[in-house]
């Protein structure tokens, strides 16, 4: 059976792993979730995946090379995960 996340850009073997076991397991799954959620969720699975796997997801998600997804994007993105962990750590 041939694997829907490793067919896109930017995500290897492991990347597809971490989001398999954090139950995405799909192109759809992937889309319904977004690069943030997605990201949030492996991290929540306690792999130690850096920002690199946000703009590699959100770059997959646009079939573009992480490291075209503009600085304005990566900001964004940055301001979503920091603002869930803020969020977080107030309600622990």
């Amino acid at each position: 059976m041939e694997d829907e996340l490793r067919q896109m850009k930017n995500l290897g073997k492991t990347s597809a792993q971490w989001l398999h076991a954090s139950g995405i397991h799909n192109i759809a799954d992937l889309r319904r979730l977004g690069a943030a959620n997605a990201y949030r969720a492996v991290k929540a699975r306690g792999f130690k995946a850096s920002r690199s796997l946000l703009y590699a997801i959100e770059g997959a998600l646009e079939d573009q090379h992480w490291s075209d997804i503009p600085p304005a994007r990566k900001k964004v993105l940055n301001l979503q995960i920091e603002t869930c962990q803020r969020y977080a750590s107030l309600s622990a």
